[in-house]
């Protein structure tokens, strides 16, 4: 019940882009072999996101008919499953400062995961570093898989950037896993890492997550199952109150434009909101080093999932 209240409230003020959603709540329940994580009402009917166990994969159904849970439950009714597996892992995952959560596959495969973060910013997005990635991959892998970690205020502020993400999913050229960054990505460069971003005093980490979430569905975006903290920055209060919505924390091992490398399994991070052009600019020239071994599909992009569930 706190869970809808806190977001009712909140949707008194944030009319954007929410005028669709309500009664949002977290909801646990079993429906087959998946686990519905929310439930909501949009234009008059009963909408669910759920997960797939197995595959890490979400989606949304209307009117179904489940019974709710608790999350203890949900746990124990899906133990075996990847999900669980990770979720389980997670919860030892939760003391660093910065980069908590999964960072990187144990995996031999050759390949990586790319991320790329849509913060707030004021400037557009580079949609040139997205054709780039395109036409390296479009041989080898189309649609070319990639994690967009995206918030609130990104989304308000460039809708015809969005309408361009989602126009290249359409077309075939890319397939994205959209992932919860925050609603307003709260930050003050004059602060210390241990009171910033969502750890600023006054932060709602309930209200950050559930409004993003609720934007990106009103958006047309599928909410993935991650969660990724801005900054990378989280304490074991609010890492743990993201694990008891049923989410997985998604760090990084190689956030490009502070010197990290990219290796087999990485979680690469870069920014596409204009806000950290070095970033990008590793990651083109890493791609036209390796431009045979692309081709030859010997150096994969991995669906973020896909990666995870070879750990």
């Amino acid at each position: 019940m706190k869970y809808f209240l806190t977001c009712l409230f909140l949707g008194l003020f944030f009319t954007y882009p929410l005028a669709q959603i309500s009664q949002y709540e977290v909801f646990f329940a079993q429906y087959h072999n998946e686990l519905v994580i929310r439930k909501w009402k949009e234009s008059g009917t009963t909408q669910y996101l759920l997960i797939n166990p197995e595959n890490l994969k979400t989606q949304v159904l209307n009117n179904i008919e489940v019974q709710p849970m608790e999350w203890s439950n949900a746990i124990n009714a899906f133990e075996k499953t990847p999900y669980i597996h990770d979720w389980q892992i997670e919860k030892h995952r939760d003391y660093e400062l910065q980069d908590a959560g999964i960072t990187k596959a144990d995996s031999t495969l050759k390949g990586f995961s790319l991320t790329i973060d849509l913060c707030p910013s004021s400037k557009p997005l580079t949609r040139s570093f997205f054709q780039n990635v395109i036409k390296s991959f479009e041989i080898s892998e189309r649609p070319v898989p990639l994690t967009v970690t995206i918030t609130g205020v990104w989304m308000q502020k460039h809708q015809d950037d969005l309408s361009w993400l989602k126009q290249q999913e359409k077309v075939g050229n890319l397939r994205i896993t959209w992932v919860n960054h925050s609603y307003t990505h709260r930050y003050d460069p004059k602060l210390p890492l241990t009171n910033n971003f969502l750890l600023e005093h006054g932060t709602n980490i309930l209200s950050e997550v559930l409004l993003n979430e609720q934007a990106m569905l009103s958006n047309g975006l599928v909410p993935s199952i991650y969660f990724r903290f801005p900054g990378l920055v989280s304490d074991k209060s609010i890492f743990d109150e993201v694990l008891a919505l049923g989410l997985l924390p998604l760090g990084s091992d190689a956030w490009l434009a502070k010197g990290e490398s990219i290796r087999n399994g990485s979680v690469v991070l870069v920014h596409a909101n204009g806000n950290e052009p070095l970033g990008l600019a590793l990651f083109q020239r890493m791609l036209r080093k390796n431009e045979g071994d692309i081709k030859s599909k010997k150096w994969l992009l991995w669906d973020i999932s896909n990666l995870l569930s070879k750990e």
